[in-house]
């Protein structure tokens, strides 16, 4: 099952369609809901962790469903046609700030943001899990994540390096100069939302589903989930998964803070945010090659102790730039070759269910596993929030107190670089080495011959 190179660059723009919106949720959401639509720290945590809870319950309903739909499309892609509209919509309504008091901005903000979660759901998770079925090869899924993720973070490139500046400019339109940030976020997550669209059309028109789902398997959902929690590959990325989103939100979210309040300069967080992502660009690549000789296990553990070192010395640096710049450079190269390997190892995973229990459950398998990044994500966004709130952070005040300060510091250094590193200690538990991985292989193509 050898794929196109047209087929994984088709397949690579769903992901930078899920960038294009999802970044401006993950990098400035909660800046928006405290520093532009008016709510406290506190309160907006408090949205951040309620998604969560609603994810819990969304993510294993969508995996459910995909994996008992059938279509001339296939399970996963027409999600994708059908799917990217009202993502694209509920994405602005999200970003938009009707004049209500405190208590009403809090309604608005929470509903739009769990309707929000849930287009996100319902067109992400299918997109995830339909690289387990267009091929069965593992090498194959390898080189076919590391498109995925060159396109995800191209555009993330282009979110992190243009958003605040389309921010500005669109927020100026109809003002007579004047910047309305709030009209300028607006603007630009409908703009991020009309291309996420077109991408996520692209994607649905290049690919092809393959894998067949096993014969005489029956649509009982607690078996589904009784195999998949007998599954200790997939637990052991779950919480892989958990605690290394926790990190990236924590991080994601206070990076614009840092910027703002500690070198006193909230724009130098895009330079700081597009020299990560060319990092991660260049560094994508050596993802397929280190894992064909030293397997996915071993690249993992190394890449998440490595990158999370050179995290912890961002705290280190201080103000000194070129120091912060330097080791962020550095952690997202050590991190890169692991990004594409946790999605090819999901997949191998869902192999694994059907090899062991003679049951293949891909859509659940991923959505469990996006739900706890999620609840990770969740996690982390919302510890930001009420990390800031402890400290005493104050919106907008031109100084801030020492505790703040020391926390907003931690936020984007020494915790999310202890988080980082202690992915190795779970991942060492992973047990599909290469070796089982090829009789798992031969012995499926057999099965799928009869």
């Amino acid at each position: 099952m050898k794929l196109s190179i047209k087929e994984k660059l088709g397949y690579s723009l769903g992901d930078t369609a899920s960038h294009f919106v999802w970044d401006l949720v993950g990098f400035w959401l909660l800046i928006f809901y405290t520093d532009i639509y008016g709510l406290t720290p506190a309160l907006a945590g408090v949205i951040m962790f309620v998604g969560s809870i609603w994810d819990a319950v969304m993510d294993p309903i969508v995996g459910i469903i995909s994996d008992r739909t059938t279509s001339r499309w296939g399970k996963f892609r027409p999600y994708l046609l059908f799917g990217s509209v009202p993502y694209a919509i509920l994405a602005v309504l999200a970003f938009t700030t009707p004049e209500f008091g405190l208590n009403g901005k809090f309604a608005y903000a929470l509903i739009t943001c769990l309707l929000l979660r849930t287009a996100y759901a319902f067109v992400n998770l299918p997109y995830s899990s339909l690289s387990a079925v267009m091929t069965d090869d593992s090498n194959e899924r390898a080189g076919l994540n590391t498109y995925r993720f060159i396109a995800a973070y191209i555009g993330q490139f282009i979110v992190t390096g243009a958003a605040l500046y389309l921010v500005k400019w669109l927020g100026a339109i109809g003002n007579e100069g004047v910047v309305n940030q709030a009209q300028g976020y607006q603007y630009t997550v409908g703009l991020f939302g009309v291309l996420s669209i077109a991408f996520f059309l692209i994607a649905f028109g290049t690919t092809r589903e393959r894998v067949p789902q096993p014969e005489k398997q029956d649509n009982n959902v607690l078996k589904d989930f009784k195999y998949l929690f007998m599954n200790k590959a997939w637990i052991v990325l779950t919480c892989v998964g958990i605690v290394s989103f926790i990190m990236f939100a924590m991080q994601n979210a206070a990076i614009a803070y840092y910027f703002k309040y500690y070198i006193h300069d909230a724009e130098n967080v895009q330079l700081f945010n597009v020299l990560g992502t060319i990092a991660l660009i260049v560094a994508l690549p050596a993802s397929k090659p280190l894992a064909k000789r030293f397997g996915n296990k071993t690249v993992y553990i190394l890449s998440s102790i490595v990158s999370g070192v050179f995290f912890a010395l961002i705290f280190a640096a201080g103000d000194n730039l070129p120091l912060v710049y330097t080791f962020n450079i550095l952690a997202k190269m050590a991190y890169a070759p692991a990004v594409p390997l946790l999605w090819t190892m999901l997949a191998d995973v869902a192999d694994y269910g059907e090899w062991k229990f003679n049951r293949r459950t891909t859509g659940l398998c991923f959505s469990a596993s996006v739900l706890a990044q999620k609840l990770g994500w969740a996690i982390g966004a919302a510890a930001a929030g009420w990390i800031l709130s402890v400290t005493h952070f104050v919106a907008n005040a031109d100084m801030q107190s020492d505790t703040a300060m020391m926390g907003i510091r931690l936020l984007v250094s020494i915790i999310p670089g202890v988080l980082y590193a202690s992915c190795a200690i779970v991942m060492a538990f992973y047990n599909l080495d290469n070796a089982t991985m090829e009789q798992m292989k031969n012995e499926l193509d057999e099965r799928r011959k009869i």
